[in-house]
């Protein structure tokens, strides 16, 4: 049920970020971005399932 959800999530980012920046992709590159962005998010899932500590200092920022 997790991969169904996340697939129809990225469909719908695909389909949002068509309209964003004028795009008119056809059915094979829609599909075919989808295979990669869910490949990626599977990639990164261990890193996000990571605890962090709480008191964990976040990285400095630059400011000019």
């Amino acid at each position: 049920m997790k991969e169904t959800s996340a697939a129809t999530s990225w469909a719908a980012y695909i389909c949002q970020m068509e309209s964003v920046l004028a795009l008119e992709l056809d059915d094979a590159r829609r599909q075919e971005l989808l295979v990669q962005f869910s490949r990626i998010a599977q990639m990164a899932q261990p890193l996000m399932d990571l605890p962090l500590d709480a008191r964990l200092e976040i990285a400095g920022v630059y400011r000019a």
